[in-house]
C-alpha cells in the first residue's frame, strides 16, 4: 500500500470514525483518546472506539478498542497479524502493553506523548514512563521484535509537494477538532472519579 493512500486512509478513520465516538465520550467525561483496527488487506475497518475510563479506568482509547474487537464473534475476526492498529495519541505503557499482548505487529499514532502532556494537558504517560520504566519521552524503542511504530506526523512529512501540503493540512484540521474536544474534557474533568484525570 503506497504511504499516501495509507496515510489518507488513517486520517479519513480519525475524521469519521473516531472524532464521533470521541465527542460523545469527552462529552460523558471521558479523555479524548481514540484507536481503531483496519484490515491490512483493503484498510476496512474492523472496529473504531474511545476512552471509556469513566467505566472503568483500563478502558483507555487503545484497551476499549482491543476489547470490542475481542467482543466480535471469533469467524468475524481477523487475526492480529492481518490487522492495523491506529491510536490517535502515542500509546501510553498500559497501551503499549495491551497491544504487544495482542499480537499487534505495528501501530500508527497522530499525536505524541509530549502531544499529549504539552497540548492536551493530560502528562500521565510521561509521568509514568519515568517514574516506573525511567524513560525520557521516545525512550521506548518503537521498532524491536514484536512491533513497529510509526507517526502520522512523520509519514506526512516524509511526502513531497502537494501530497505533503494536503496531508499536513488535514492534520492541522484535525488538531484543531482535537484542540476543541480537550477544551471540553479540561472544563469538565474535576467532575469525574478517573484516577488521572
Amino acid at each position: 500500500m503506497p504511504e499516501p493512500e495509507l496515510l489518507n486512509r488513517l486520517l479519513d478513520v480519525v475524521e469519521s470514525d473516531i472524532v464521533p465516538l470521541t465527542q460523545a465520550g469527552v462529552d460523558g467525561g471521558n479523555k479524548l483518546f481514540g484507536a481503531a483496527i483496519l484490515r491490512k488487506s483493503d484498510l476496512s475497518l474492523v472496529v473504531a472506539e474511545t476512552n471509556n475510563e469513566i467505566e472503568n479506568p483500563l478502558w483507555h482509547g487503545e484497551v476499549h478498542a482491543l476489547k470490542r474487537f475481542y467482543e466480535l464473534p471469533k469467524d468475524k475476526r481477523p487475526d492480529t497479524r492481518d490487522c492495523l492498529f491506529f491510536a490517535t495519541h502515542e500509546p501510553c505503557s498500559l497501551c503499549l502493553s495491551a497491544i504487544t499482548w495482542t499480537g499487534f505487529d505495528n501501530f500508527y499514532y497522530l499525536f505524541s506523548h509530549e502531544d499529549s502532556r504539552d497540548s492536551f494537558a493530560i502528562p500521565h504517560d510521561l509521568k509514568i514512563l519515568k517514574e516506573v520504566f525511567r524513560l525520557d519521552p521516545g525512550g521506548y524503542n518503537r521498532e524491536n521484535a514484536f512491533w513497529t511504530a510509526h507517526a502520522l506526523r512523520d509519514m506526512a512529512n516524509s511526502l513531497r509537494g502537494k501530497e505533503r501540503q494536503a496531508a499536513l493540512k488535514r492534520i492541522e484540521v484535525i488538531t484543531t477538532k482535537f484542540d476543541a474536544l480537550s477544551a471540553t474534557y479540561q472544563a469538565a474533568k474535576a467532575g469525574n472519579d478517573i484516577p488521572f484525570s
